[in-house]
């Protein structure tokens, strides 16, 4: 593992006029090809924490303290893949849109190079013959132009703020699968924010977990489950139903392939 992080938050805080400590002293380290989960429940801040990443804080909340280190490109899958995209541009057009403008090519490269991305995401051959709007899309196929979105920007680091929260169990497992798959092929790190204990266990190497806006605990994904030290932490645990082997995540990166959706 390189010496040097491709991202390193060092004591971060956000807060808004309201709330002076909405996140409060966060720091992580990603290298290169590593996977972490930051974990815990709704309005913890694990969000928050990711959007500040890359400058993405919503109106009123401001970094009022700490520093923000991407040594690398990033790029975010958001939660929503319905609300992160244009309802009123096809998706394809989309897609070629970033990458026009994220890897400075010419709009007829740009389209080709959005096509190839759609093929290696195991979206239908028909969108290179007829562009579709969203709501023409299933909610697996939609997350699946997000995911080509954020690669279209060739991130070193892939930021995951909860990209299967709104899909049914099945496409879930499909996505997170692609995903990893994804990872392997193409050595991105990655930050996976999710509320779910069950999901980062089988994708992170390590765990950090947050409850209300700072960081409780953290580890090696194998050792933090078999022995959770704080009490939070293994509410957690203890709230998943069910939850994994722990046998079974002495290789946490290993997922087996899955049928597309």
């Amino acid at each position: 593992m390189a010496n040097h992080p491709l991202l390193h938050l060092e004591n971060v805080t956000l807060a808004s006029r309201f709330n002076p400590s909405l996140v409060s002293d966060v720091s992580f380290q990603v290298h290169a090809g590593e996977s972490i989960g930051l974990i815990g429940e709704s309005g913890s801040g694990k969000s928050l924490t990711l959007r500040s990443i890359l400058g993405l804080l919503p109106s009123g909340i401001e970094q009022t303290d700490g520093r923000i280190q991407l040594n690398g490109r990033g790029a975010m899958i958001f939660q929503d893949p319905i609300r992160a995209l244009d309802p009123l541009y096809p998706v394809v057009k989309q897609l070629a849109e970033v990458v026009h403008y994220r890897q400075q090519v010419s709009r007829k490269a740009s389209h080709v190079i959005a096509l190839e991305l759609l093929e290696l995401l195991g979206l239908p051959d028909s969108l290179r013959q007829k562009d579709r709007y969203p709501h023409q899309l299933s909610g697996g196929q939609c997350q699946r132009i997000v995911i080509a979105l954020a690669l279209a920007c060739k991130p070193d680091v892939l930021l995951c703020d909860e990209p299967t929260t709104a899909l049914d169990v099945t496409v879930q497992r499909q996505i997170l699968e692609l995903i990893v798959r994804l990872q392997k092929e193409l050595g991105y790190a990655m930050v996976f924010v999710t509320h779910n204990l069950a999901v980062t266990s089988s994708l992170c190497s390590r765990l950090y977990v947050m409850k209300e806006g700072r960081l409780v605990e953290e580890g090696e994904t194998l050792p933090l489950l078999q022995n959770p030290q704080h009490p939070y932490t293994r509410m957690l645990i203890d709230s998943v139903l069910p939850l994994p082997e722990l046998s079974e995540l002495s290789e946490p990166n290993e997922l087996k392939r899955g049928a597309d959706a």
